[in-house]
């Protein structure tokens, strides 16, 4: 399976990500950078975090109008999977393609953002909690930036496009202190039956 991780000028996770996808056996992972046109040849596509553009203007706003994201937002209108951690969930709610309840177990995956608050309108988180969208909260007491409705991450109308702003690729081992991440990988991967076996 091929994996793209975009680069965009500030991008400071690209390395970690790149290295925590390429630990699978059968992905062949590698660094895109955002003046890229076209991603037909990917069946996943990672936004790291990071800052990009220093975040000027505001988080994601610049990234969200390169090249490499009119190719993205083709490519998940097509069905490609997508994942935006931290900074890059930032840019897939400046490019549209997220918009700005599940229970379950307490996952354990690093913060590493100033401006991690997701905040949408009223009418937006009705339709993200009716349609079961939001699929990460952060934990009771943990919410440091004040999201909406302890957001840390949501899905697409279609479900292919996921931003987090934890940083999964932070949690791939136990000596990292949790290795919960690498489970949010191993789910990704296990979708596309080559990969399956080897996650």
């Amino acid at each position: 399976m091929r994996c793209a991780v975009i680069v965009f000028p500030g991008s400071n996770c690209d390395s970690d990500l790149y290295k925590a996808v390429n630990a699978f056996e059968g992905v062949d992972a590698e660094y895109v950078w955002y003046t890229t046109e076209n991603l037909d040849a990917f069946d996943l596509i990672l936004l790291p975090g990071g800052f990009a553009y220093g975040d000027y203007l505001r988080a994601g706003a610049l990234a969200a109008r390169t090249p490499v994201l009119k190719a993205l937002i083709r490519a998940a209108e097509r069905g490609v999977r997508v994942i935006g951690i931290c900074n890059g969930f930032q840019v897939l709610t400046e490019c549209g393609l997220l918009p700005g309840d599940q229970q379950g177990e307490l996952i354990r995956l690093p913060i590493a953002h100033g401006e991690g608050n997701y905040i949408c309108d009223e009418l937006t988180l009705r339709h993200l909690q009716s349609e079961n969208r939001i699929v990460f909260r952060y934990a009771s007491g943990s919410n440091i930036n004040g999201s909406v409705d302890n957001i840390a991450g949501i899905l697409n109308s279609k479900g292919n496009v996921l931003g987090m702003m934890p940083h999964p690729e932070r949690a791939m081992a136990d000596w990292m202190g949790s290795s919960d991440g690498r489970r949010l990988f191993e789910s990704a991967l296990n979708l596309f039956p080559e990969t399956a076996d080897a996650a």
